[in-house]
C-alpha cells in the first residue's frame, strides 16, 4: 500500500484528494507556488515542499520540481489531480523512472489518449464515431489554413494536449482563423507546456456526455455511468450531473459500449472519462478522453456509492478493482455546480479579491472546496472556489436540494457566478434536459438573456445604507434619533440616501424619494455574519460583513457589495473611452498596437491573461494610440490603464 503521497497540485484539487488519503492511513505531501504558502491544501496536508515561483508554468508545471520534492519528501507516490501535469504522459513516465508510483494510466496510454489528435486516430481504428476534421502532424500555418478551409466554415479550433476547455476556439469565418489559431496556441502553450492543435467540424445544438471508466492491472475494465456535462460557458462546464437525463436505454448502451472500446485499445488502467458529443439526431460522436479523474466525479461517487479517489490509489497499488461490473448499481439522482470567482455580469470574467465569509455547511450538500475566509484570491491560478454536489431520489428533488444549498452557503468578498447558478436552476432549458454546449454563450450579453443579473432592490440599498450609517456610530446605539446622509455605489451605479436611525432599526429615504423603507433590526449573531431584519414588515435573515467604507450582504444566494462615496474620493469615469482599461487582474500576454497607431472601435489591442483565461481589452471608440503604458509580461491590476487613444486627425 502507498505510504506517503504527494499531490503534485493545488486548490480544492488536493484537499479532495488529502481527504481521501487521510482515511486510508496514508500520509500527504503538498506542493505550493508563491502566492500559495498559506493556502488551504497547504494546511490540510502533513508535510509541504516549495516550488517556487508565481504562475503555474514556473511551479505547479515543472515536473523535475515536482519530483525532487517527492523523493525530498520520502515521498513514494504522487497523484497529479486533474490539471496541471495530470495528462502529461512524460511526467507520468518521470515519475516511474525516478521509482515513484504515478496515480493514474501509464505512459504509453496517456501518450495516445491524452492527446486529443493520436486519440481520434486510434478511435477510427476501432470504430469509434469521431467528427471530421484535421489532426496531423504538420502544423504550420499554411497546412492549418489549407485544412480549414476544406472543412469548411465555421470551424474548431482546440489544443491537441491537455484537456478542460482550454485552448479551444470557434471561428465562424476565414478571416477570424489567423488570431483564433494563434491564441489557441497562446493559451495551450501556456495551459499544456504544448501548442500544437487540431482541427474539427463544430456541432450544433450538441449535448456533452461523458462516461467515467476505471481499468485495474488484473485486465478488469468497467464503467460506472455518464454524465451530463452539456451546462458550459466558453467550453468550461458550471453544472453536470448523473445520470445523464433524457437518454433512452439504447443510446446509454451504445456510448458505455464505445466508452469501454475506448478505454480497452489502450489497455486502460486507472480512472479515465470518454467524453462524447450527442447530436440534435442523438448520434454521439467522440470527443476526447480524458485520462484522469474528473472535476466532476463527485456525482459519480454520490450515485454510485464508491470513492473514486480510493479506487485509484488502490489500482496504482496494484490491488484488483474493489467491484465488478454485475456489482456496479446507479442510485438516485446526482447534481454537481461550480462556484467559481467570475462574474457573469462582465462576460464571466475573471475575479480576485478577499473572501470576507465562507461558512460551507456540510448538511446541505457535499462542499468540496480549497478556500478559507481570509484568503486573497489571486490572478495566477484557476478561478474555481469550491463544488456543492447534492444526491437526491430524483433529479427534481436534487434541483431543490441544490437551489437549497446555494440559498444557505453564501460567500461574500469578491464577485462569483453563485446568485447566476441559482437562476440556472429554474431556467426551463435545464428543467427539462434541454440545455446545450452553445446556449449559456449565446445568451451572454444580449437582451433578452433569461439569467441576466437584475440590479439590486431598493429594500437592499436601503439595508445598505443603514448598516454604514451605523457603522459611523463605531457600533454604538443612538440615544434617541441619528440622522445621515450619504452616497452608495453599487457597481457604475449610485444612489443617494437619507438614514434616521433609531435604537433598534432605521427609516431610510433613496434619491427623491420621500416615501421611508422601514428597517427593524430583530435579531443578529455576529459570530456567524448573521441579521435578522424586518424590511417593510417582512422578517428575513441577511449575511452581512461590514468593512471600513463598505458592507456586504448576502441573500438567498444572491452577494451583493456596496460602497460609501466619500466627498473627494477620485473615482474612474465609468464612460470614458479614451482610456482603456483591464478589467482583470492578471498579465499582459499580446499586445496589438503601438503609439501611433490608428485603430477602429471594437478592434481587440491588449490581451491580459488571468485564471488560465485570455481576454482582450478591445477600443471603445475609433482613434490613435497615444500612449502605451504596458507591454508584454507586464502584471496589471483591474482598472489599470492599459493604453490611451486621441482622436484621429482628419
Amino acid at each position: 500500500m502507498i505510504r506517503k503521497l504527494l499531490v503534485a497540485n493545488r486548490g480544492e484539487i488536493a484537499c479532495r484528494v488529502f481527504r481521501t488519503a487521510r482515511t486510508m492511513g496514508i500520509r500527504t505531501v503538498a506542493v505550493y507556488a508563491d502566492p500559495d504558502r498559506n493556502a488551504l491544501h497547504v494546511r490540510q496536508a502533513d508535510e509541504a515542499c516549495a516550488l517556487g515561483g508565481v504562475s503555474a508554468a514556473e511551479s505547479y508545471l515543472r515536473g523535475d520540481a515536482v519530483i525532487a520534492a517527492a523523493l525530498k519528501a520520502g515521498a513514494d507516490a504522487i497523484h497529479p489531480g486533474y490539471g496541471y501535469l495530470a495528462e502529461r504522459a512524460d511526467f507520468a513516465a518521470a515519475c516511474v523512472a525516478a521509482g515513484l508510483i504515478f496515480v493514474g494510466p501509464d505512459a504509453d496510454a496517456m501518450a495516445v489518449m491524452g492527446d486529443k489528435a493520436s486519440a481520434k486516430r486510434r478511435m477510427q481504428e476501432v470504430g469509434v464515431a469521431c467528427l471530421p476534421g484535421y489532426d496531423g502532424a504538420a502544423q504550420d500555418d499554411e497546412t492549418l489554413t489549407r485544412a480549414a478551409l476544406a472543412l469548411g466554415f465555421p470551424v474548431l479550433v482546440k489544443a491537441a494536449a491537455g484537456g478542460g476547455g482550454r485552448g479551444i476556439r470557434l471561428v465562424p469565418t476565414a478571416a477570424e482563423f489567423g488570431d483564433a489559431l494563434a491564441a489557441a496556441r497562446r493559451e495551450a502553450l501556456a495551459a499544456f507546456g504544448d501548442a500544437r492543435v487540431l482541427l474539427e467540424r463544430p456541432v450544433a445544438h450538441a449535448r456533452h456526455i461523458e462516461v467515467q471508466v476505471f481499468g485495474d492491472r488484473h485486465g478488469a475494465l468497467v464503467h460506472l455511468g455518464e454524465r451530463d456535462c452539456s451546462t458550459q460557458r466558453r467550453r468550461q462546464k458550471l453544472l453536470e450531473e448523473c445520470p445523464a437525463p433524457g437518454l433512452t436505454a439504447e443510446q446509454r448502451d451504445a456510448l458505455r459500449a464505445d466508452a469501454l472500446r475506448a478505454a480497452g485499445a489502450v489497455s486502460y488502467v486507472g480512472a479515465g472519462t470518454v467524453e462524447f458529443l450527442l447530436d440534435a439526431n442523438g448520434r454521439h460522436h467522440f470527443l476526447e478522453m480524458n485520462t484522469r479523474l474528473q472535476v466532476e466525479h463527485p456525482v459519480t461517487e454520490a450515485c454510485y456509492g464508491v470513492d473514486l479517489v480510493e479506487w485509484q490509489l488502490r489500482v496504482a497499488a496494484g490491488e484488483p478493482l474493489p467491484k465488478t461490473q454485475d456489482e456496479l448499481h446507479s442510485q438516485g439522482h446526482a447534481l454537481e455546480v461550480r462556484l467559481v470567482a467570475e462574474d457573469p455580469a462582465l462576460g464571466f470574467a475573471p475575479q480576485t479579491g478577499s473572501i470576507v465569509h465562507w461558512r460551507p455547511d456540510g448538511a446541505l450538500a457535499r462542499i468540496d472546496d480549497g478556500v478559507r475566509e481570509g484568503d486573497q484570491v489571486g490572478s495566477h491560478c484557476d478561478s474555481l472556489l469550491a463544488k456543492l454536489i447534492v444526491h437526491a431520489q430524483d433529479r427534481t428533488l436534487a434541483l431543490q436540494a441544490m437551489r437549497v444549498a446555494l440559498e444557505r452557503t453564501p460567500l461574500l468578498g469578491l464577485a462569483h457566478n453563485g446568485a447566476w447558478l441559482r437562476r440556472l436552476l429554474d431556467d426551463d432549458r435545464l428543467r427539462n434536459a434541454g440545455m446545450t454546449t452553445e446556449a449559456i454563450d449565446a445568451d451572454s450579453g444580449a437582451p433578452a438573456d433569461p439569467l441576466a443579473e437584475t440590479e439590486p432592490t431598493s429594500e437592499h440599498w436601503a439595508l445598505a445604507a443603514a448598516l454604514l450609517a451605523g457603522a459611523h456610530l463605531g457600533g454604538r446605539r443612538p440615544a434617541s434619533v441619528a440622522r445621515f446622509s450619504l452616497t452608495l455605489r453599487y457597481g457604475p451605479t449610485r444612489r443617494h440616501a437619507r438614514i434616521h436611525l433609531q435604537t433598534g432599526g432605521a427609516d431610510v429615504r433613496l434619491d427623491a424619494d420621500d416615501t421611508p423603507i422601514a428597517l427593524r433590526f430583530v435579531d443578529a449573531d455576529a459570530d456567524r455574519h448573521c441579521v435578522r431584519v424586518g424590511i417593510d414588515g417582512v422578517e428575513s435573515d441577511v449575511t452581512v460583513v461590514c468593512q471600513p467604507g463598505s458592507v456586504h450582504l448576502a441573500q438567498g444566494a444572491r452577494a451583493l457589495r456596496f460602497d460609501e462615496v466619500l466627498p473627494g474620493v477620485s473615482i474612474p469615469i465609468i464612460g470614458d473611452d479614451t482610456r482603456l482599461r483591464a478589467t482583470v487582474a492578471g498579465r499582459v500576454t499580446a499586445v496589438s498596437a503601438q503609439p501611433g497607431d490608428a485603430v477602429r472601435k471594437g478592434q481587440a489591442l491588449v490581451c491580459v491573461e488571468a485564471m488560465k483565461m485570455e481576454l482582450w481589452v478591445a477600443a471603445l471608440r475609433d482613434g490613435v494610440v497615444q500612449d502605451l503604458h504596458v507591454q508584454v509580461g507586464d502584471s496589471v491590476a483591474a482598472g489599470q490603464v492599459l493604453i490611451s487613444l486621441e482622436e484621429a486627425v482628419a
